[in-house]
């Protein structure tokens, strides 16, 4: 027969790895760039989204380091917001954003906001095609 093979599945797979690659190069160009740009507050991420989640009346979110470079999540289930060491104690415009955006995913599971719970199911799937890109 054919001595090579070709599999088509690799029309879907491939422009999927392509796009998951070029996603993570901007995501990790922008907070590259704005790492460097420090806010006026000179306060750490960490301690400005803890305020944030009080003031806004959310006090059982525990924010705390995790270890890695933008591995920052927000872990509904044990109510903890992990920021990465890149982002936990800098006063950064791209750390402060990061951790604003994981806050907000805390401000929507006290809102029990549908579509988190959505997402909170989707996660271990997703987890796997992102690993492997």
């Amino acid at each position: 027969m054919y001595p090579y093979y070709f599999d088509w599945t690799y029309i879907l797979i491939i422009p999927g790895l392509l796009l998951g690659i070029w996603a993570q190069y901007q995501v990790n160009s922008a907070f590259s760039r704005y790492s460097r740009v420090q806010t006026r507050l000179g306060r750490p991420a960490c301690e400005v989204v803890s305020d944030l989640l009080q003031r806004n009346g959310n006090n059982q979110v525990v924010v705390q380091r995790v270890s890695g470079n933008l591995t920052d999540f927000y872990d509904p289930s044990k109510e903890t917001l992990n920021l990465s060491e890149n982002v936990y104690a800098s006063s950064s415009v791209a750390a402060l954003g990061v951790a604003a955006h994981e806050a907000g995913h805390a401000m929507q599971k006290r809102d029990n906001y549908a579509p988190l719970k959505f997402r909170s199911a989707a996660v271990p799937v997703v987890n796997i095609g992102s690993n492997m890109a």
